[in-house]
This record gives structure tokens, sequence and C-alpha cells, in this order.
């Protein structure tokens, strides 16, 4: 794997809003829009709790300075696309857009398995390091449109990770990143998978 291939495709952004879900309406930040993008690399401030024009609405699942940052790989857009045109929850031939997964930082270049716990990602004007992987809970099925998004994340592992600002300062799409490894004792595939086992 070559840094070129280590880049930001978009950052993403959501303010919290309501969202109807199973007739009650709840309040979320899942729904991310591009803020930063190949077409337009807007540089976005990153702060030690996350970016800027960014929330969380449920605080014990989201944020904080553990997961201030989420990130997901590009390389599984195909399959969730596939698995929404199945659901018919999007036409076949219909583009997942950036930020779908609810990520903040849609990646290339680096994989679950990976992606291990303590390994740092270096940008050119931010450093984060990877922190957990993520959990899916009932709001990213409601976004994606179909209910088996859950149990197709737990059943993939395609689960993202977060990442802790080690660095503060800003990050723009089109950015290429070096990756520091860590101690190496764990990755984010394993964890997931130990995680769900529990669950």
């Amino acid at each position: 794997m070559t840094v070129a291939d280590r880049r930001v495709l978009s950052v993403n952004t959501a303010l919290v809003q309501p969202m109807t879900i199973d007739g009650k309406q709840v309040m979320t930040a899942i729904r991310k829009q591009p803020v930063s993008s190949l077409p337009s690399p807007e540089r976005i401030g990153v702060k030690l709790l996350g970016l800027n024009q960014d929330e969380q609405a449920d605080p014990t699942v989201h944020g904080g300075l553990s997961k201030a940052v989420y990130a997901y790989p590009h390389e599984h857009y195909p399959f969730w696309q596939t698995v929404r045109s199945q659901a018919k929850a999007q036409a076949w031939d219909e583009p997942l857009p950036h930020g779908m997964l609810g990520e903040n930082l849609t990646l290339t270049g680096l994989l679950e398995g990976d992606a291990w716990i303590g390994d740092v990602l270096k940008f050119p004007d931010c450093t984060l390091a990877i922190s957990e992987p993520r959990h899916p809970c009932y709001k990213f099925a409601a976004v994606m449109g179909f209910n088996q998004a859950v149990k197709m994340m737990a059943q993939s592992g395609y689960c993202g990770f977060y990442l802790a600002v080690r660095v503060p300062g800003t990050i723009a799409a089109g950015e290429s990143y070096e990756l520091i490894p860590g101690a190496r004792e764990v990755n984010i595939a394993e964890l997931f998978k130990s995680d769900m086992r529990k669950k």
C-alpha cells in the first residue's frame, strides 16, 4: 500500500435534527453530508471533540475524546450499494453518496483488519489515532433504509473505526495520510468481532 492509495475522498458533517423512526421522532446527526469533496476540497477544522459543523445527538454512544471522528473505508461502498439495491432501498445504478454510513471521513487504503488500536493517521495538518470500532444501532438501519442493515454490518465486519484527535488542525478531501504503527495488539476487525459475540 502506497501513501498515494491512502486518501480522504470526502469530509462529512451533520447537525442534530429530528428523524422519524418507526413512528417516533428521535434526534440524530447520522445523516452526514459532504462539506469537503474532491471537486471542492474545503478545509474543515478538526478539534479535540470532533469536526467543525458536526454534532452528535447521543454522547453516550458517539463523540467524546475517544470517538471524536468516525472514518469509513470507501472500499465497502460497493457492498452497501448492492445490499441496499437488493433491499429495494435504492436503484441498482444509484451511487451511494459519501457520508451515507454516518462517517465523518470517507477514506481509501485502510480496512478494519489493517487498522490497529493505537495506530496513528498523520494528515498534513492534523493527527488522529485509531481508538475503537463503530457499533451500529437502529438509527443506522433507518438511514440505510432496510431493517437488516445492522445485521449486515455485524456479519460483514464492515464497521469502520473511530479516531481520537491527537493534534488538532484542519483536514480536506484529496489529502493523503501516513499510517504510523502503534503497539499492534488488537485490530478493529478482531475487536468488532469480539464485541458482536458478546451481544
